[in-house]
């Protein structure tokens, strides 16, 4: 969902969102992160045109920041939400210069570090998830010998 409220300065030059070193333009949220939106972010069953707006205010004002230095995928709203997201190039869109702009597709809503302390350290939070999935795993193979 492009910015519809966002008015151009020109018409040459599209609008875009520096975050990092993409040049956000577009924003994608896909079925799982509306379904994760309404479990763990709001209890209001937002639309989809809710939580682009949302995306997007945060994206304007700089409230989006990187969970780690080096990590892509994984950015943080407000210092609490926690965002898995994914960058594809656009097709035929360029900034000004000639730069690729890109969409951001949300993948999904991990929470919020407020709420769930286990997202403050998101190595170890996966570590102990496989470990409980591999534990569960081999409970389940051995009821069935």
């Amino acid at each position: 969902m492009k910015d519809k409220i966002m008015g151009r300065w020109s018409t040459y030059e599209p609008f875009f969102v520096q975050l990092g070193d993409k040049k956000v333009a577009d924003i994608v949220i896909t079925n799982h992160a509306k379904l994760r939106w309404t479990d763990r972010v709001s209890i209001d069953n937002a639309s989809l045109e809710e939580i682009c707006s949302f995306m997007w205010e945060k994206l304007k004002n700089n409230k989006i920041v990187p969970y780690y230095r080096n990590e892509q995928d994984v950015y943080l709203i407000d210092e609490d939400l926690v965002v898995v997201a994914e960058f594809t190039q656009m097709e035929k869109e360029t900034d000004i210069a000639g730069n690729p702009l890109h969409k951001m597709i949300i993948v999904t809503f991990l929470g919020k570090m407020s709420e769930t302390i286990e997202l403050r350290d998101l190595k170890s939070y996966y570590s102990w998830l496989r470990h409980s999935r591999r534990m569960t795993l081999i409970k389940n193979s051995r009821k069935r010998r």
